[in-house]
């Protein structure tokens, strides 16, 4: 057990290695709002520090300072023990300060060393100095890139080797990577992790942002959690303390945790799991076909290869793989924006192959999209509006919105499905994260007649307490007898819900199996591609 102060917050003694970056009563707002309160904390040359903490807690915006994005309003920044104010994140780079940011940064239509050289030199490209140096960093971690290959042509877990020897090459005395697995394979991330590993033994100090409390039990030596812009705990022994660290983060009772979120997280919480989220009866009708589809895209490319999977009415099927495999083609073709090629889509009875997204809303299909902002949702529309997009359900009188009747069904809607938010009339780009996707579910969990949803992605960018909100909704959505189709890249989670698991790898189902934690080496085998 960590030790706990009088005030709460858990503690650990300091070790006597130096300082790389500390940060000493550091605070943060924008306008009225604390990012961050009287923050301190020491990252160490050496180590690989985790942050953990929910959405919005202040883990980015501490890296941020860190690589010069924003800068303190009071407290100090020392590095190597000297003050450290960086006015933008070229000074952070001078200083020795490299960050892998969540997403991409990189020109798919340059090969790997151009993307490197962007940045770093001027007038002649020293392509071969730098493919030098590529391939010098590559056997020195154990990477596999090829300097000039395409990088709209590497895999997902390539593009993100890229991203980190972008910064290694750099030769970095500080390297920070927030949340660098987030789309990875399994054996992907074991790879990042040992690199990771190497790189603090070498010398440098890694600050890890993850959600990953796996990744936290292998990699971590020491994590610090933030909560509400403040430090809630450290802990110099993670691997041993994982459920201290959770219970500081979300301010329950793991007890109280959700037994099959608790099952992904790696977990115990209660006396019994009871791990899948519906019992399935006997075989009846299906309430989703997915008969044989094939995709083309504009170039004739084929993206989904005669794809053939059923639901029963309160089944929880997974479709899993590595990003870029289709799982964004089936998403587009059960939502009805994108008709097939060939094959049939059948909700309950009816044939919509072809049909326009209102033909499958008025069926009986929810969609929960992949990108809830870009397809979702518009943010610059209120809460309210957003709860009432689906043209179908909108109050009228006389050709005129009810707006009265609009707003008390999103009260109702909002304490439902636990939308937090100051009221039905904020703008829903002012949400969080997770209570933009409950906001969501909301809309598409009371759709009448509501018979399969599709989830795509429900939980990506999610804290522990959201994914955790998410899934229990999913969960009571099944019991009520709805079909759901749930598509992520988080396998564990997917695991720990599931009744059954099928695996997309190149627009193909290339294995299904039931949904429980033993499955995850095969189905991680067949993600890469490998038969199991």
């Amino acid at each position: 057990m960590i030790p706990v102060d009088d005030a709460g917050t858990m503690v650990v003694n300091r070790h006597s290695v130096a300082d790389a970056l500390s940060f000493h009563g550091v605070t943060k707002r924008f306008g009225s709002f604390a990012a961050l309160s009287d923050v301190t904390v020491a990252f160490r040359r050496g180590e690989v520090h985790c942050l953990l903490g929910e959405n919005g807690a202040g883990k980015s915006t501490l890296c941020n300072l860190a690589f010069g994005i924003h800068q303190a309003d009071a407290g100090e920044i020392r590095l190597d023990g000297a003050p450290f104010r960086p006015s933008g994140p070229g000074d952070s780079l001078k200083a020795g300060i490299a960050m892998v940011h969540q997403h991409f940064s990189l020109v798919d239509d340059m090969s790997v060393v151009d993307n490197l050289i962007l940045g770093q030199a001027r007038g002649i490209a020293w392509r071969r100095a730098f493919a030098a140096k590529l391939e010098e960093l590559t056997t020195r971690y154990g990477l596999a890139l090829k300097p000039f290959a395409r990088v709209g042509d590497l895999s997902i877990g390539e593009r993100q080797c890229v991203e980190i020897v972008k910064c290694l090459i750099r030769q970095p005395r500080i390297l920070i990577l927030d949340e660098p697995t987030a789309v990875l394979l399994p054996d992907e991330i074991k790879g990042l992790l040992e690199v990771v590993r190497r790189v603090a033994v070498e010398g440098c100090a890694v600050i890890l942002v993850t959600h990953k409390l796996a990744e936290i039990r292998d990699v971590a030596d020491r994590v610090t959690v933030v909560r509400q812009g403040r430090v809630a705990a450290q802990s110099q022994t993670p691997g041993q303390d994982i459920e201290a660290l959770v219970r500081a983060m979300i301010q329950r009772p793991l007890e109280a945790l959700d037994p099959a979120m608790a099952m992904s997280l790696g977990i115990s919480a209660g006396s019994e799991v009871k791990r899948r989220a519906a019992r399935i009866g006997p075989r009846g009708p299906d309430a989703l076909q997915i008969d044989a589809v094939t995709v083309k895209d504009a170039t004739g490319v084929v993206r989904l290869d005669e794809v053939t999977l059923t639901i029963q009415p309160g089944e929880i099927v997974g479709i899993v793989g590595v990003e870029g495999n289709g799982q964004s083609e089936l998403g587009a073709v059960l939502a009805g924006t994108c008709p097939p090629s060939a094959g049939r889509i059948i909700v309950g009875d009816l044939d919509l192959t072809g049909r326009p997204p209102q033909a499958f809303s008025a069926a009986g299909m929810g969609v929960v999209p992949e990108d809830r902002h870009a397809v979702g949702a518009i943010t610059g529309m209120t809460l309210t509006e957003n709860l009432f997009l689906d043209r179908s359900r909108v109050p009228t009188r006389f050709g005129l919105l009810r707006r009265r009747v609009m707003r008390e069904a999103a009260l109702t809607m909002m304490a439902q499905f636990d939308v937090r938010a100051s009221g039905p009339d904020v703008a829903f780009g002012s949400l969080s994260g997770g209570n933009q996707q409950k906001a969501v579910l909301a809309r598409e969990m009371t759709r009448p007649g509501l018979k399969v949803l599709l989830a795509a992605q429900p939980t990506r960018g999610l804290d522990v307490g959201a994914v955790e909100a998410v899934y229990g909704l999913i969960r009571a959505a099944s019991e009520r007898g709805v079909a759901i189709l749930l598509i992520s890249s988080e396998l564990d989670e997917v695991l720990a819900i599931a009744n059954r698991v099928a695996v997309l790898y190149r627009g193909r189902i290339v294995g299904e199996c039931r949904g429980e934690p033993g499955q995850r080496e095969r189905i991680g085998a067949l993600m890469a591609g490998h038969s199991a």
